[in-house]
């Protein structure tokens, strides 16, 4: 390099400042530090964003150019129907709502979208309608935050939300929650491919791929777990066990029988209660042999009453089968023994130890000694896990009980549990006759198993019940998680009979202060929620048969969240 150059090059230097500098004297002003080569003063801000504009233009022409990148392979076509326009700014509409932060439990009578999601979601389902493309990421985002909404969401985003999501990190749920939708996971007749992924592949792979065989093919899956059991670790060997559950069948107990010897105390205790799902299983017989010992009736028929000999110890055979010796903190050793062994046992064994007797006849022998919350509670346990629905009826008892916790459940959540193996309508009169007799001050996890929308004879129980709550006077944010409930699980119909709900009524001097203002807003959200709805339903057309769609692109559609609002108090 000559002299003359590098002069020019010292000059070009110094009245070029760097880009620190000029970030520097942007920071501080030009009045505490003006930029190397500009002229302190009036002009002084000016000649900083001139000296800003070179620096970033000498800055972008010192980059090199790079390779291009390889051209993306194009998305899959959606041969599905396009959605309605008015359908289409709907679903915007619903994606881009953000709810209100309100305080108090008030919520002012604005319809709250986002609850209003799944609902859409699987009415668009129905229909066969195609995701418009501008809100697949919308559409994702909102399925990234919410788990409840993936499965309807990605059946409604399709194909081209599997390419997404292999692009953008945020979104590899898709992946792994799409039925069939990772690409990695081979199709069943690809055997080869199979092993080699159950082999070689992550844990998160190879419990996807566990699931996916179960679910098409139980007996290959469970061969393919039986080939590598003994070298899996315990924790991993209890995720692969739960899989079972999907179509378990008596072809699955020579595989559970051998998994009760298990290292692991979870792996036996999971392997013991499948086992215990199939009544005709050996371990079920087991288990009914021990726990028929310990019940029996005495007394003649008109004054007879169960008798209750709960077990003085817990043996390695009843270890072995799943009985877990160490009861929890506060539970005394052989209550805790035996409901664990009326939990594992057939319901049916139990007509010929109590004389004959149907279930509801059983449920309504009195117990002695104090066992009978015990003994209920046991086969309320049971009828869950068989799904048993004429001794879950017993169970429950009937819904206008002087007693909200009937004959055999002991608490809400049984009551919940026992309603969920009953038939819809049936699950919705029980529950109606109930709020009717009690109110609503313990149905919210009743309402949460009934089918949406509500029947109509469940929908009027719940609006009379609000009513009366609003006309005494009561606290009114105690239902505020009853109203969410009632907004997205009414039927759209009923808004016309709830026009005479929406004035402000006058208030009692024993009412909570404001809360006539607050019923008043709570009805006239509940009525405009429901008109809304009614107008999404018309916007999206009446359902129509539809194509079955590849298993690819198909998903369950998942119940609105029924926990979103506040449980009453």
């Amino acid at each position: 390099m000559t002299s003359a150059t590098s002069a020019a090059s010292a000059a070009s230097a110094t009245a070029a400042p760097g880009w620190e500098d000029l970030v520097t004297s942007a920071l501080l002003g030009t009045e505490r530090r003006t930029p190397p080569g500009c002229a302190p003063g009036r002009d002084a801000p000016a000649a900083l964003l001139d000296a800003a504009a070179v620096e970033t233009v000498r800055r972008r022409a010192g980059l090199r150019p790079a390779r291009s990148a390889e051209r993306l392979a194009p998305a899959p076509d959606d041969h599905r129907p396009a959605l309605p326009q008015a359908a289409a700014r709907r679903l915007a509409m619903l994606l881009t709502d953000r709810p209100g932060s309100g305080s108090g439990g008030r919520r002012g009578t604005t319809p709250d979208l986002m609850e209003l999601l799944p609902q859409w979601l699987a009415a668009a389902n129905d229909r066969g309608f195609a995701a418009p493309p501008p809100s697949l990421p919308a559409l994702l985002d909102a399925a990234r935050g919410r788990t409840d909404l993936r499965p309807a969401a990605l059946t409604f985003a399709g194909p081209r939300a599997l390419w997404l999501a292999r692009l953008n990190p945020d979104w590899r749920f898709a992946l792994r929650a799409a039925p069939g939708g990772d690409a990695s996971l081979p199709r069943p007749e690809d055997t080869e491919r199979v092993r080699e992924l159950w082999q070689e592949g992550l844990f998160a792979e190879r419990v996807a791929l566990l699931a996916s065989l179960r679910a098409r093919d139980p007996a290959e899956a469970r061969e393919l777990l039986a080939g590598t059991w003994a070298t899996e670790r315990a924790e991993d060997r209890l995720m692969f066990l739960d899989s079972l559950r999907t179509g378990l069948a008596a072809a699955d107990e020579p595989f559970l029988e051998e998994a009760l010897a298990d290292r692991s105390r979870n792996v036996r205790s999971t392997a013991a209660e499948l086992l215990s799902a199939l009544p005709g299983s050996a371990l079920a017989g087991r288990m009914a042999a021990r726990a028929l010992t310990c019940v029996w009736v005495e007394g003649i028929r008109t004054s007879a009453a169960i008798t209750v000999e709960a077990p003085h110890e817990c043996d390695a055979a009843m270890e072995r089968d799943g009985v877990i010796p160490k009861p929890p903190t506060g539970r005394g050793e052989r209550s805790w023994w035996f409901g664990q062994l009326l939990e594992a046992t057939p319901l049916g064994a139990w007509s010929g130890r109590l004389g004959g007797r149907t279930p509801e006849e059983s449920v309504a022998l009195p117990v002695t000694d104090d066992w009978q919350s015990e003994l209920h509670a046991a086969w309320c346990r049971a009828a869950v896990r068989q799904r048993d629905a004429a001794w879950a009826r017993a169970l429950l008892g009937t819904p206008t009980a002087p007693e909200a916790g009937g004959p055999g459940a002991v608490s809400l959540a049984e009551r919940a549990k026992l309603l969920g193996i009953l038939g819809a309508g049936e699950r919705a009169e029980w529950v109606a006759g109930f709020i009717a007799t009690h109110g609503l001050s313990e149905a919210f996890q009743l309402l949460g198993v009934c089918a949406i929308p509500w029947a109509a004879p469940l929908g009027r129980a719940v609006v009379d019940a609000l009513n009366i709550a609003r006309d005494a006077g009561n606290y009114p944010w105690s239902f505020s998680g009853v109203m969410g409930l009632a907004e997205r699980c009414l039927d759209p119909g009923e808004a016309g009979r709830l026009d005479g709900l929406l004035a402000i009524p006058d208030e009692s001097e024993d009412a909570a202060p404001g809360a006539g203002g607050y019923w008043a807003e709570a009805f006239q959200r509940l009525v405009s929620t429901l008109r809304l709805r009614a107008a999404m339903a018309e916007e999206l057309g009446p359902a129509v048969p539809v194509t079955p769609r590849p298993a690819a692109a198909r998903s369950p559609v998942p119940t609105p969240r029924s926990t979103s609002s506040s449980p009453p108090a």
